[in-house]
């Protein structure tokens, strides 16, 4: 969400940065109903101030004795008692479009982010691990996956297209990647372990932004609730209309969770495999933090999901988004794609965003500077840490070995009863 008065200050900065997204100038469309709206207030005032003078007018008129004068001014009293209620009404009218407007409008990207228009114009920031040198041609995991367990016909028998059964050693993997990636987080890290509800209301999926735009892309229940597409809506939702001290910063929050997606890609792209479900598991991070300490907090926390590819040594690489290429509320985005030697290729794995205060502004969630009276709004922050299924995808494939098993990370292994391969059924 955007500060009108903000875009009041300098539109040509607001158009210029949105024009890095590769949209039009908002700010005539914006200021133009901004300044309706303020007329409408202004004679509303004006309206009010009048009447008031004019109640006054006719209590000396009355004491005077001047019946007619007091009738004309009573006459002008009711004109504008009738006039309020449509000026409060089209200031209302206005006020709402303006907001709607407003909420319709991305994040402004940060100085630093390049300009581009898709995947193709990201930018390299380094490359991570080592590829491993095969004396096999490796396989994709959509053909190691079915003898460990990854059922997809089975899958979509019982759910359709884009969903897959996971049994025997496929599900103790993916359950073993999950509390790994959790564990870590919590113990190494210091984020707040939590259990959040995957069923929303409008307002929680508004404030991080997924509504209005969004809504096709998500899955909603007959009571008007929303399955969540990823856990960053619950765990920014727990600050919603909140104010903070600023010493209980930064809040830093981790949960796994399945996540529901309805769009799931576009047409025809990554039909096969594990890689793009309607339903899948992700390890969310979040963090709450003060405006200067936002920066610092993308980076370790993007630098806290590449510690979690390290550990399971999978070779990655991280790259800085364009402009065009970046979700609705991200500022800055990151992303980790780990190698798939099967594929061939580097698939994206985590992203870390940083939102400034485009979430907190949507959620009204504010902090309170130490020794001032006003408040400020917060910045929120969000990443994968990981995704779980496409870690499993990265596992099978970077892990495979000739004869159809798979070798388990080390890491891993502890939660996995120290199994340290996993046989394909013959």
């Amino acid at each position: 969400m955007h500060d009108i008065r903000l875009i009041r200050d300098d539109p040509a900065a607001f158009d210029a940065a949105l024009a890095k997204r590769g949209l039009e100038p908002q700010s005539p469309h914006l200021l133009g109903l901004d300044e309706r709206r303020r007329a409408c207030v202004a004679e509303a005032q004006a309206a009010q101030t009048d009447r008031n003078a004019l109640s006054k007018a006719i209590g000396q008129a009355k004491a005077a004795k001047d019946e007619d004068k007091a009738q004309a001014l009573m006459a002008q009293v009711a004109a504008l008692k009738e006039a309020l209620p449509r000026l409060e009404a089209e200031e209302a009218r206005i006020g709402d479009e303006l907001a709607g407007a407003l909420a319709a409008i991305p994040n402004l990207p940060a100085p630093d982010v390049p300009e581009g228009a898709d995947e193709n114009d990201n930018a390299l920031v380094h490359e991570r691990g080592t590829k491993r040198d095969f004396a096999f041609q490796p396989a994709e995991h959509d053909a190691i996956g079915p003898a460990l367990g990854l059922d997809f016909e089975t899958g979509v028998a019982i759910a359709g297209a884009r969903f897959t059964l996971l049994r025997g050693a496929a599900a103790r993997l993916s359950r073993a990647l999950g509390q790994f990636m959790l564990d870590r987080l919590t113990r190494e890290h210091g984020y707040e372990e939590v259990a959040p509800p995957l069923l929303v209301r409008d307002e929680a999926v508004f404030g991080t932004g997924q509504l209005p735009k969004f809504a096709d892309d998500l899955f909603r229940t007959t009571d008007g609730r929303w399955l969540i597409p990823t856990a960053e809506v619950s765990l920014t939702n727990i600050v919603r209309e909140r104010i903070l001290s600023e010493g209980e910063l930064p809040l830093r929050f981790a949960a796994l969770t399945p996540c529901f997606r309805s769009e799931a890609g576009a047409a025809g792209r990554d039909t096969r495999g594990f890689i793009r479900q309607h339903q899948f598991d992700k390890v969310e991070m979040v963090s709450i933090t003060t405006p200067d300490a936002s920066e610092a907090e993308h980076e370790r926390m993007t630098r806290c999901a590449e510690g979690v590819l390290d550990a399971l040594e999978l070779p990655y690489r991280r790259m800085k988004l364009c402009a065009g290429d970046m979700g609705f509320t991200a500022a800055r985005t990151y992303d980790l794609e780990v190698w798939l030697p099967g594929q061939g290729t580097y698939r994206e794995i985590s992203s870390c965003s940083t939102c400034t205060d485009f979430q907190a502004r949507r959620m009204n969630a504010r902090y309170r500077p130490e020794g001032e009276k006003g408040t400020r709004f917060v910045h929120t922050l969000n990443g994968s840490g990981l995704a779980v299924g496409r870690t499993l995808v990265a596992v099978l494939e970077n892990y495979q070995q000739e004869d159809g098993s798979v070798a388990v990370p080390a890491v891993l292994q502890p939660y996995l009863g120290g199994l340290n391969r996993l046989e394909p059924k013959s």
